[in-house]
């Protein structure tokens, strides 16, 4: 915790738990959505390869979208890309067979 993102004690004490839970909930995302990308060693316990966060972010998260009601559906509306649309449809199906 080199980083004090506030001045006060209560936002910083809320800052490290929000961004351990961050973590927490995207590698337990990868791990849901993606199969497993190799066998345990004894100096390798993973399973999974891992993408980082930002990486993650750049990809799937910040990217132009705008929420639009065709035929009173709520949709989102995003550029023609078909690796991102292939990836969210397979995170998609990954997480509803999860639940």
């Amino acid at each position: 915790m080199g980083y004090v993102p506030v001045r006060t004690l209560m936002g910083n004490q809320i800052y490290l738990p929000a961004g351990l839970f961050a973590h927490n909930l995207t590698r337990e995302w990868q791990m849901r959505t993606t199969p497993r990308a190799r066998n345990t060693t004894a100096k390798r316990t993973a399973l999974w390869a891992f993408e980082k966060l930002d990486t993650l972010r750049k990809k799937l998260i910040r990217r132009a979208g705008r929420l639009t009601r065709p035929h009173g559906k709520l949709t989102l509306t995003m550029s023609a890309n078909n690796w991102i649309k292939k990836r969210v449809l397979e995170t998609l199906a990954a997480l509803k067979k999860a639940a």
